[in-house]
């Protein structure tokens, strides 16, 4: 029936509009010059699309389909308007919790929301690269092989892998020494492609592997991560961008390994053979034409759960709560700490908080102190989008006027800029 209407009014269109306009151009008793004729074929053109389009919203407002009431449906936002994913206009704006709006109301769309990576308590490397000389070697690493410098990429610094088969590892006075202990997490951000970059868990310049299959590393791409015979793809392949920057963390608990890719975990190993002892990167496609670059490369210590910490301390000492230098901007790694401690919270109902900013000695001490304030009230803006009431939480900002470590290491500046969850 639909087809059948739709028809009879383009013929009836076309009988009363088209064909009188052919005709009158078309008269051969008349003598039009070319560029005349033109002009009135560009009009008639125009006036035919303009009844097609009458037509076409005619038979929208036909057809379109009604709710119970009698009411058009509302139209939802269309896809390429909606905001990306993790991103927003706001400078103290919250990865993990996005505002989607509507007509009537907004509700918290949430990213990263699963996130259960938590970063070790005691920070033992740390490399945020500031101060650091463009085309210099970087100065907390050591070179094994390949040409490896500092770059800078949007406006950072970064590490970057140039050619010949690239291979670092951090710099440590005693390199031989097991470094990582049994409970320990490593991140970095990573810029990579198709080809696999690789994270080997010893110093291959200084220690021995010990592990009886010889198999030590952790595979990377820009969409799968691989141990063994261990891999996953990211759920999202297909929409990932072939280049691109994301987020490494991996976590390791007295034989098991867990490693994640952005927000997503897609390596969990029971148990391995060996006992990781530190940690090398390395990859062998990079060339001038196929860069690749590292990061914000922190190692850190481990630590006993949440809850009976809060039994024996108090508190909780958070240094992973990170976010953008010099303001409270919350990085999306942040949010595995963050949903552990909602989620503590809501087992917990008796649980209250005060969220409790600390900065490093860096920059003036006032501006550091509306810095950590600032910084507790995203934390807490963050756990009431989760679904923790309000009254169960507080904030203060202590600047950086009680350091736990020293300030003159960048491991010491990084224990001391941190969050505290300490309970009330």
């Amino acid at each position: 029936m639909k087809k059948l209407l739709l028809t009879l009014l383009v013929t009836v269109f076309a009988t009363l509009i088209i064909q009188p306009c052919k005709a009158q151009i078309g008269d051969p008793g008349k003598k039009i010059e070319n560029e005349g004729e033109n002009r009135t074929n560009k009009n008639v053109d125009k006036g035919i699309n303009k009844g097609f389009d009458g037509i076409e919203d005619g038979i929208g407002n036909l057809f379109r389909k009604k709710n119970k009431k009698g009411k058009k449906e509302k139209n939802e936002l269309p896809v390429e308007e909606s905001p990306a994913a993790g991103t927003s206009s706001e400078e103290n704006s919250t990865p993990g919790v996005q505002e989607a709006t509507s007509d009537k109301e907004s509700s918290p769309v949430l990213i990263w929301s699963k996130y259960d990576f938590v970063p070790g308590d005691k920070v033992i490397f740390e490399d945020d690269l500031i101060g650091e000389e463009n085309g210099e070697f970087p100065s907390r690493w050591d070179l094994i092989r390949g040409n490896v410098e500092i770059a800078e990429f949007g406006g950072e610094n970064v590490i970057m892998f140039r050619d010949g088969e690239p291979t670092i590892i951090p710099y440590f006075k005693d390199a031989s020494k097991d470094y990582l202990p049994d409970v320990f997490t490593i991140e970095f951000d990573l810029y990579c492609g198709r080809d696999m970059f690789k994270a080997f868990l010893y110093d291959r310049k200084n220690q021995k592997s010990g592990s009886p299959s010889g198999y030590t590393d952790l595979k990377i791409n820009y969409y799968q991560m691989a141990f063994r015979n261990s891999f996953s793809n990211h759920p999202n392949e297909k929409t990932l961008k072939e280049r691109r920057w994301m987020h490494v963390a991996i976590a390791y608990t007295n034989g098991k390994l867990k490693a994640y890719m952005d927000e997503t975990r897609l390596v969990n190993i029971p148990r391995i053979d060996f006992d990781p002892k530190g940690l090398t990167l390395y990859i062998y496609h990079a060339r001038n034409d196929n860069l690749y670059y590292v990061k914000n490369v922190r190692i850190a210590e481990g630590g006993v759960k949440y809850y009976d910490r809060i039994m024996q301390d108090g508190k909780i000492i958070a240094s992973g709560i990170r976010f953008d230098v010099g303001k409270a901007t919350l990085k999306p790694e942040s949010m595995g700490i963050i949903n552990k401690v909602v989620k503590m919270m809501q087992e917990h109902p008796d649980l209250k908080f005060s969220i409790e900013g600390h900065t490093d000695s860096d920059g003036d001490d006032i501006l550091n102190l509306k810095l950590s304030e600032e910084r507790a009230k995203t934390v807490m803006n963050t756990m009431v989008k989760l679904g923790i009431s309000a009254d169960r939480l507080s904030t203060k900002g202590f600047g950086e006027s009680a350091p736990i470590d020293t300030n003159s290491s960048a491991e010491g500046k990084a224990n001391n800029r941190r969050v505290e969850f300490v309970k009330i």
